[in-house]
């Protein structure tokens, strides 16, 4: 994947459904999108084909239906985002976005438990053999 790639909103909205399906048409996915979005199928067909271009998605033809594919993961897509924001909002600084939303965030004991462990992987690596 591009480090580049930039999926605006409501391409995620698309991907979402094509990530969920594995591959579906552009009927489908019209026809997913209509019960939450008020937009026309040639929006979602127009969203549809910039993805492609962006390299998000790949696609078959099989008669007349367009049978779409993701050509990336949404780990990929949720790691690139991630970066993205970090780097915009907290100047790549990591550190800074995890105090902001650990102090934000409302945890439960178990989320505690879970985030100490994490960080505790990280201070000393050779704890995760032993997990």
């Amino acid at each position: 994947m591009a480090e580049s790639l930039q999926i605006s909103p409501a391409e995620w909205d698309v991907m979402a459904i094509v990530w969920d399906a594995g591959s579906t048409t552009a009927a489908d996915v019209i026809a997913r999108l209509s019960d939450s979005h008020d937009w026309s199928h040639r929006t979602i067909r127009t969203l549809l084909a910039r993805l492609v271009e962006k390299g998000a998605l790949k696609y078959t033809v099989d008669g007349k239906a367009y049978i779409y594919r993701p050509a990336v993961t949404r780990e990929q897509c949720v790691r690139q985002e991630g970066r993205s924001f970090t780097n915009k909002v907290f100047g790549g600084d990591v550190g800074a976005l995890l105090v902001h939303f650990v102090e934000d965030a409302q945890l439960t004991p178990e989320e505690v438990e879970k985030l100490r462990q994490l960080l505790a992987t990280k201070k000393d690596p050779r704890r995760r053999k032993s997990q």
